[in-house]
């Protein structure tokens, strides 16, 4: 019954932040570089954060620290989707929340380097789930795969955080797919929800392998990974500047040039990533070999199907 209510509350929430979206004509218009083609409400992936207050405020405020955290990125994110801000404000409230995150970690008990190390991960993996953040269902269908992993993991693996807030979360990706998950989206996630779900997976991948002290544990995330460093480098192959939009992505080229609807498109990387967690569950005790395995795996993957399709391309 708690869930039902959370569900029912975030449904509502939801509706709620469309028509304010509405009036304050807080929209996506596509251009070029889009890979929709009408003008869609964003920035729904709002509601991620709300799953995350929904359990904060009904578990006698648990996680303090990092819900703080999270109020700062979902805060200057939503900012960034009503109007531009520059990258320097942006980055004072990334690395105030990672570092407020970090002490929720407990990290500062350990070498100064392992914060170093940590701000550097941190924001890559924010920053990658960001840009792949850009075709109906792929942000709400992924982050759900790996938070039904990260409750199958505290469930019966091993316990590393309160099972209540993974659920409600997922209540809220539920919300989210239920609008977004479809032909032509209700809405898009926007700055607001690519940024807080990533820092909520963050969260718990980290409580994740401070709890077992097996990094392995990264594979949850590797199919976005893999396809991010790759794109960076070939980008950078091309003289281009890594920092401006672009239409490169493997799941970009599928959906552009190779017409492939955008839900299957996402159902093909929602299924990869679920074969690689149950692969992973199968061969634990391998976790590193594993891990560079499908590292190796995706790599092959992706360069395999630039070199067949990428000709197709039109934009920079």
């Amino acid at each position: 019954m708690y869930y039902l209510i959370i569900l029912v509350l975030l449904f509502v929430a939801e509706l709620f932040y469309f028509r304010i979206a509405d009036k304050c004509n807080i929209i996506d218009k596509p251009n070029e570089r889009s890979s929709h083609t009408s003008i869609t409400l964003r920035g729904g992936g709002v509601i991620f954060y709300f799953g995350a207050l929904a359990y904060f405020l009904t578990s006698g405020f648990e996680y303090p620290w990092f819900m703080l955290a999270l109020t700062l990125v979902t805060f200057i994110s939503f900012v960034d989707d009503v109007h531009s801000t520059s990258q320097k404000l942006r980055l004072l409230f990334h690395f105030s929340a990672m570092g407020l995150m970090f002490w929720q970690w407990g990290l500062f008990s350990l070498p100064w380097w392992w914060i170093i190390i940590a701000l550097i991960v941190c924001t890559g993996i924010i920053n990658a789930y960001n840009f792949m953040d850009g075709i109906n269902g792929i942000t709400g269908g992924y982050s759900l795969v790996i938070l039904a992993a990260l409750a199958y993991v505290n469930k019966e693996v091993v316990p590393f955080v309160e099972e209540d807030f993974t659920y409600a979360v997922i209540c809220s990706v539920l919300v989210f797919c239920f609008f977004n998950f479809r032909k032509k989206a209700k809405c898009f996630a926007g700055d607001v929800g690519s940024v807080s779900i990533a820092f909520i997976l963050l969260f718990l991948i980290g409580r994740l392998i401070i709890q077992t002290g097996d990094f392995s544990w990264i594979v949850l995330l590797a199919v976005y990974g893999v396809d991010s460093v790759l794109t960076i480098i070939h980008r950078l192959m091309l003289h281009e500047n890594i920092g401006l939009p672009h239409r490169k992505h493997l799941y970009q080229i599928m959906a552009n040039e190779l017409k492939v609807p955008h839900v299957v498109v996402s159902l093909i990387y929602m299924t990869v990533q679920v074969l690689i967690i149950s692969g992973y569950f199968c061969f634990k005790e391998y976790g590193y070999w594993y891990l560079l395995g499908t590292v190796v795996a995706l790599s092959v993957i992706y360069v395999l199907f630039m070199k067949r399709y990428f000709h197709l391309h039109r934009y920079n």
